[in-house]
Formats: C-alpha cells, sequence, structure tokens
C-alpha cells in the first residue's frame, strides 16, 4: 500500500510588501473594527459618564467643565479613561448607540369641563390633609393650613382646560403643591416671616396645550413650596435628574 504524503502545513503569517513610499497608517486612522466603539463614540460615552458623577455631587461644578473640556480635547481612548480612572466604576461603560433624552410631558391630563366640580377646599389643622393620584381638582380650590400641613399633587390630576386656580393660606403651618414638568404654572404670592417658593423647570419649555395652574395666596410665620417633579420622583431624585439635564443641556450648547 503507497505511503501517504503528508502536505506541509500551511503558514499562519503573510508577508505584505509595501511601497518604500507609503507611510504605515496611523492607529487612529484605521477604520474601527466592527464591535468596537470609534474614538468619538468612546468620548460620547466619557462625558455622558461625567454628566452622571456630577448628578451624583461626585465631583465639582469645576472640576466637571475641567474633565468634559479634557474629553473634547483627547487624542485617544487611553486620555478618555484616564478621565475616569480615579471616579466610582473606574473605567468607561459600555457604548450606546446615538440617541437623546426625551423631554418630559406633562402627567396632568385634560378632562371636559363638564365634569369639574366649582370648589374644593382642603384643610388641615395641627394635622395633615392633601390630595395625590389620580384626582380632579376643582375650578377653585383652596388649601388651609393651621398648624399643620397639606399636599398637593398634581402629576397624575386630571385637570378642567383652561385655568385652575389654587388659593393656600397657611399660618405656622406649610402647603406643598407638585406640578408635572410641562405644566403652565403661575404664581402670586405673598409671605410674612416665611415663604412663597417656586421652583420652576427651566430645562423644558411648558407644553402651550396644557392647562394652567394659578397659585395665589399668603403664608404668615409659614410657608408654600410649589416644586416640579416626575411621577413617582422624590424631591432628590428631582434635583438629581434637573442637574443630570442640565449638565447635558451645557454639553449640548458647547461650540
Amino acid at each position: 500500500m503507497p505511503a501517504e504524503v503528508e502536505s506541509a502545513p500551511r503558514s499562519a503569517s503573510r508577508t505584505f510588501h509595501t511601497s518604500p513610499d507609503r507611510k504605515p497608517a496611523s492607529p487612529m486612522s484605521e477604520e474601527p473594527r466592527e464591535g468596537n466603539p470609534t474614538l468619538d463614540q468612546t468620548r460620547s460615552v466619557t462625558i455622558d459618564a461625567l454628566c452622571e458623577h456630577f448628578a451624583n455631587d461626585l465631583i465639582s461644578v469645576e472640576e466637571f467643565e475641567s474633565r468634559v473640556e479634557a474629553a473634547h480635547g483627547a487624542s485617544s481612548s487611553g486620555e478618555l479613561r484616564d478621565l475616569l480612572r480615579d471616579l466610582p466604576g473606574g473605567d468607561l461603560p459600555a457604548a450606546s448607540g446615538p440617541g437623546t433624552t426625551p423631554v418630559p410631558r406633562p402627567a396632568a391630563i385634560p378632562v371636559s369641563a363638564a365634569h369639574v366640580k366649582e370648589r374644593e377646599v382642603v384643610v388641615a389643622i395641627m394635622g395633615g390633609s392633601g390630595r395625590k393620584g389620580r384626582w380632579n381638582p376643582a375650578r377653585r380650590n383652596y388649601a388651609v393650613a393651621v398648624w399643620g400641613g397639606a399636599e398637593l399633587d398634581f402629576r397624575e390630576a386630571v385637570m378642567a382646560p383652561g385655568v385652575t386656580d389654587l388659593h393656600i393660606y397657611t399660618m405656622w403651618g406649610g402647603v406643598d403643591v407638585i406640578v408635572p414638568p410641562g405644566l403652565n404654572v403661575e404664581t402670586h404670592g405673598f409671605a410674612l416671616m416665611g415663604g412663597f417658593d417656586y421652583t420652576a423647570d427651566n430645562l423644558h419649555a411648558p407644553d402651550p396645550a396644557a392647562p394652567t395652574l394659578r397659585i395665589t395666596g399668603i403664608a404668615v410665620m409659614g410657608g408654600v413650596d410649589i416644586s416640579v417633579r416626575l411621577p413617582g420622583e422624590t424631591a432628590r431624585e428631582a434635583r438629581k435628574r434637573r442637574k443630570l439635564e442640565g449638565a447635558r443641556q451645557q454639553r449640548r450648547l458647547r461650540p
């Protein structure tokens, strides 16, 4: 039986001949391999991570701006990694595809004017009272708090079209009003040895089609606080969200 001839193994390496005038391509100019992020994608992920750290109060405003400036000037992934190395996580998160942060829509849903009560009163005297969840505010609402507290949450309220009035009177007490982003809010309040505060949402323009909540009142040795939050969002989460959105808006406005 004839002996089998063993074929010579193929070499795994190949030799490529290049022209002496041709220079080797720079690693930064090579096309990215499939599945590997480009430098611009890595830069975007790095800046998003810096925004998250800034929103979580892990870096100051000055340090955030300095690191974002350095990220825009970075010429390699290693330089971008160095910007996150001393922060929690210590490395780049996974790159994500392009996208935009959705603008929160108002949770207040309009209802037919025929189904709206004309008046409603919420009273808290040496105790607490409030409205939250899905409820139907009247056309004119009154909140009275004396040595007590009241909370009126309009984030899931089914509101009448047009203007809904809220009149607040508090003495040695407090009234908290929570509204969703995008709701038109007008405030006209007076405080004597107290406060009548409204923390507006300046990142998103009010929806012209949304109802309007007009808040007036008097606070004597007490306080009225009007804040903007998403449904189910705590005050701390709202502050973090606004801080994060502000950082991202600053990034978009950067020339």
